[in-house]
């Protein structure tokens, strides 16, 4: 019994490790703020432990982890009447640091983007997070937020024509930043 537990958590322990960068930035971005990514993850990942033996047997334990951390902060949101994505004066913010993959890296000012993302309500965020940054397809984002496909196409394409309604936001991201 303790030789099942113990790989049971050394593959909890391998799964943590190898995702952990790339759940950390979908909660930054859903939170804006690196403490607030740290908790959401760190929750979710205790919420996930205690059920890891189903968890890891899931075709695909990252999505359900995923929709776990949606639903965490859904949750959160629901209890606050406003959320700010990212504080008043960002002298203190931790920037993230992009993956070399990351196709939002190439904008210079990922501050604009942040606070571009602030002005989204919360279901429009999640859909453009998970849709253009964390790359899903529009049936894994219906599954990770709890809604179906055509919620998932609305709440994005209402997401993105908000963005593109910002001033400069499309220059920065297109060109690299001012210059």
């Amino acid at each position: 019994m303790g030789d099942r537990k113990q790989a049971r958590d050394e593959e909890f322990q391998s799964f943590v490790i190898g995702r952990w960068p790339r759940l950390m930035r979908t909660a930054f971005l859903l939170t804006g703020e690196q403490h607030a990514a740290e908790d959401l993850v760190q929750s979710t990942l205790e919420q996930v432990y205690v059920a890891w033996r189903r968890v890891g047997a899931a075709d695909e334990p990252e999505a359900y982890v995923r929709r776990v951390m949606i639903n965490a902060h859904a949750r959160k949101h629901r209890r606050r009447l406003r959320e700010f994505l990212a504080p008043k004066d960002d002298a203190g913010l931790v920037r993230e640091v992009a993956d070399t993959g990351d196709r939002i890296s190439q904008a210079d000012d990922r501050g604009v983007l942040l606070k571009a993302l602030a002005q989204l309500p919360p279901r429009q965020r999640e859909a453009v997070v998970l849709r253009y940054w964390e790359d899903l397809t529009e049936t894994q984002t219906a599954e990770a937020m709890g809604c179906s496909v055509g919620a998932v196409k609305s709440n994005a394409a209402k997401g993105i024509a908000k963005l593109r309604a910002i001033p400069g936001l499309a220059e920065t991201v297109t060109s690299g930043g001012p210059k």
